[in-house]
């Protein structure tokens, strides 16, 4: 816990005091309210649940796995959901593909700049770092953290040369990731000089500021029609219980439905007969009463 929180205090110094400050105060409470009820963790279960492995690699346990071990692994616990070549299937989207040598040399998929909607993870992937540790801690879908070190470095091998990232006699290790690191395609795409990391970083848009002369009050421009209210029943009690989108009851009187139907020369038409003239033109047959 206190290793996790330690990455912070440089960039948030008084968010980390205070929850070390609540930290300290909550387990006084627990102790003297529940005295008797748990016990402290033992070195053994801290080590076992701290398992993530940071940008920088800190975390990382030693170990090594070749690409030819990682492509065994691969066909019998990854291919099923993500394909042979990391083309995945139907329900996962690609981890291979849309990089090339420039974006090795670069460190920047110009793909991403360029409007091309397609996206694989090794597009995205600016730290390897990632790879290993989600790989290590969420996989195989079906079976999470089953598999050992040395396999999860087998695997990340693997991925890393179908993306030609790495050689196919390569082995991949605790002792030289950093350096493939340094091939990835997408390294240099991620930054944290902007607003969103640091609020006196640069701004992740380059906008003018909008917030000015609002207008406050509210002119309707448009609205529904009260004649044309009811078209299609009460709209209101058609959309889902979730999400942004909500109708209107659409219930319009009594009478602006009856005129809807009512012929050219007639003076008036009561819901009698608007029900009866629904009836005999095989409009119920569809839209029913309601």
């Amino acid at each position: 816990m206190f290793r996790c929180i330690s990455r912070f205090r440089g960039v948030f110094p008084f968010a980390y005091l205070a929850f070390a400050i609540g930290l300290i105060a909550g387990n006084a409470a627990a102790q003297s309210n529940y005295a008797g009820i748990g016990r402290a963790a033992t070195p053994a279960e801290i080590k076992a649940w701290d398992i993530d492995v940071r940008p920088d690699f800190k975390g990382l346990p030693p170990g090594s796995g070749s690409v030819a071990a990682g492509q065994v692994i691969w066909e019998s616990k990854c291919a099923s959901c993500h394909g042979t070549f990391g083309e995945s299937n139907e329900v996962f989207t690609p981890i291979v593909g849309g990089t090339n040598k420039e974006d090795i040399r670069s460190g920047r998929v110009a793909s991403l700049t360029g409007g091309e909607p397609h996206r694989t993870t090794l597009m995205k992937l600016s730290s390897l770092s990632s790879l290993w540790d989600y790989i290590n801690r969420a996989m195989p879908w079906t079976a999470p953290k089953s598999l050992s070190t040395n396999e999860v470095y087998a695997v990340v091998a693997y991925i890393l040369n179908l993306g030609d990232i790495v050689v196919a006699d390569f082995v991949l290790s605790d002792r030289n990731i950093r350096d493939v690191q340094n091939r990835l395609p997408n390294r240099n795409g991620k930054t944290r000089n902007h607003g969103m990391w640091d609020i006196k970083g640069k701004p992740d848009v380059r906008n003018a500021a909008c917030m000015r002369d609002c207008v406050i009050e509210i002119k309707i421009a448009s609205a529904f029609p009260d004649s044309a209210k009811g078209d299609h029943g009460n709209l209101a009690l058609q959309n889902r219980l979730v999400g942004p989108a909500r109708g209107g009851s659409g219930e319009g009187t009594a009478d602006t439905i009856a005129m809807r139907l009512q012929p050219a020369n007639a003076r008036q038409v009561t819901n009698e007969m608007a029900n009866e003239m629904a009836a005999s033109t095989g409009c119920l047959a569809c839209h029913g009463v309601n």
